[in-house]
């Protein structure tokens, strides 16, 4: 039977490590030789069942992408960046391909207000029993105005946003992975932290595998406007023009970086 919402375990949820906001926390993925239940490793990547199962009817996952603890996304050697979402695409893809759970979700935190909890760079890929993402996905949440296009990959800022405001979209074909998606991922990241017309610490990362497209859907994050909670009405900005000329401006006119 189909679901409509997830069920969260607070007793579990209580006993999760905290360490985006509490600095005294001990990294838990820092104790690498303390780590159980692992799927797969790549050198420095590694992913493992989530020792904090929080979801119900949910086989849950963590992807650390880095043994540094203080790495970020938008800062990651061009080597590493691609073996990572090659790493992390592949297992979410193969995942899904078991036919085992209704839906496979893939998502990354970062930031205060990302909904993380843990500071130390990582992704979740979560199977869902009995809930399908994509029903709640059509195609207008992708579409927006085209900020770059290139090598078959496209960055695209949304006119209808799913949440409202700004959303950055990426896509690709899903027959392989293509670097120039993992450049603009990265160079999308590295605006919105450094370059975002108001201050930004968080961000989301959204993964969607829809219409033989890989799409990720880059969101900062703020306070989550009252109109979305209360009402689930989107707001549009009126300066989305400026913000793709901006950020074409800055990280893709003339190879700009």
């Amino acid at each position: 039977m189909k679901n409509s919402h997830l069920h969260f375990n607070t007793s579990i949820g209580v006993k999760k490590p905290e360490s985006i906001r509490n600095k005294q926390q001990a990294c838990p993925f820092c104790a690498r030789e303390e780590l159980i239940d692992l799927i797969e490793v790549d050198g420095p990547i590694i992913l493992l069942k989530n020792k904090y199962p929080v979801l119900e009817n949910a086989y849950q996952t963590v992807l650390i992408e880095t043994d540094d603890c203080h790495g970020e996304l938008s800062t990651y050697e061009l080597p590493h960046l691609h073996r990572l979402l090659q790493f992390a695409i592949r297992n979410w893809l193969d995942l899904d391909k078991t036919r085992k759970f209704e839906s496979v979700i893939f998502f990354k935190n970062h930031g205060p207000l990302s909904g993380g909890t843990i500071a130390h760079p990582h992704m979740q890929i979560i199977g869902l029993n009995d809930i399908n993402y994509k029903e709640n996905i059509t195609d207008e949440v992708f579409q927006g105005i085209t900020i770059e296009e290139k090598d078959g990959v496209r960055l695209t800022l949304s006119t209808k946003p799913k949440v409202g405001f700004y959303e950055f979209n990426i896509d690709m074909d899903d027959s392989s992975y293509n670097e120039t998606f993992g450049v603009t991922l990265q160079k999308t990241v590295h605006y919105i932290l450094n370059n975002f017309p108001f201050k930004a610490s968080s961000y989301n990362l959204f993964f969607h595998h829809y219409n033989s497209r890989i799409y990720v859907k880059i969101v900062p994050r703020f306070v989550t406007t009252p109109l979305y909670i209360g009402y689930g009405i989107p707001q549009v900005p009126n300066n989305l023009d400026w913000m793709a000329d901006d950020i074409k401006s800055r990280y893709f006119a003339n190879g700009s970086a």
